[in-house]
This record gives structure tokens, sequence and C-alpha cells, in this order.
């Protein structure tokens, strides 16, 4: 399913020059370059990640608007989480992530909507009616004591070049 896009981004990551801009914290551009590393690393934690930061870029490009690496939607958020956490369940190995092994949990007990509202909500999203807040608190009170949620993108917003083509012994 992300097979074409990862590819797509693969071939823009030999590209890439390495440098990095950044405006009041955020990496900016219009276009995502993945990280060399994850070309040759096959990690599992390493590649859910990938496919979460594949996913969410894809998205942001999708949604558009005049810088992609700005966008934040709920749906741009929770599609990357859930395939983020399926990547998980299909490579996990015995001795487990325990941020990936505690998001799995999430999504097994049905609160991934309200896990991606609680800890990664912005002001301008909007959420779905059906996020239940007050059973999501109640068991992540329970469940989740101590949890920090994490973000790892495994690549960077930059700006393409437009005078670079890409040849085909580049990737």
């Amino acid at each position: 399913m992300l097979r074409l896009p990862f590819i797509l981004l693969a071939m823009l990551a030999s590209a890439c020059d390495g440098r990095i801009y950044v405006r009041d914290g955020v990496t900016d551009g219009d276009t995502f370059y993945l990280a060399e590393r994850a070309l040759t690393d096959d990690d599992p934690v390493l590649q859910s990640w990938v496919t979460y930061s594949l996913a969410r870029s894809t998205c942001q490009l999708q949604v558009g608007g005049e810088n992609p690496a700005r966008v934040s939607t709920y749906g741009c958020e929770f599609s990357a989480r859930s395939l983020l956490v399926d990547s998980w369940s299909e490579k996990r190995p015995p001795e487990g992530d325990a941020y990936l092994d505690a998001l799995a949990r999430v999504r097994d007990e049905g609160f991934l909507d309200e896990y991606v509202v609680h800890y990664f909500a912005r002001r301008e999203w909007q959420i779905p009616a059906e996020v239940d807040s007050d059973a999501f608190d109640t068991w992540r009170r329970q469940q989740l004591r101590g949890h920090r949620p994490v973000t790892r993108i495994i690549g960077s917003w930059n700006y393409a070049d437009p005078a670079r083509t890409i040849a085909g012994d580049e990737y």
C-alpha cells in the first residue's frame, strides 16, 4: 500500500543535499526527504517509524497548502499512527518496544482516536464526534500511568531544488 510513496520518497531522499531549514522550530519545506538510514536499516522499530513518517508526510502533501510541512490535521495524525501500529504489529520482535507496545494496547482497546486527540490535538483540528474522551481518561489513568507520547520522524522537510533531476542510477 505504501510502496509507491516509499519509492518516490526514496528517490527524493537520494537527491537531498542534507540542508534542513527550520523556522519557528519546525522543519519547513514542500518536499519530504526520507533519511538515508531508512533505506538500509531493517530494524523493526525504525521501519515502523518510517511507515509513520511516510504516511504523515504523504497526507500533509495531499492536504497541501503554502507549506505542507506545517500541515496538522486529525486525519493525518490518526491515519499515520494507525499505520504505525499496523506496521509494528507485523514486525514486532520478541523484545518489543515500550512505546510501540503501549500504542498497540491503546489501539487494541479501541482508544486510538482518543489517544491521538488527547496527546496531539491542535485547536484547528476537526475532531470526530464519536471520540469518547471520558472513557479514555478513565482507561488511561489505569493503563498508561507515566506514559509519554513519542513522535519519531525519519526524514525531514526541505525545499525541492527545481533545477535538479533524479537520474536512474541515483537510487
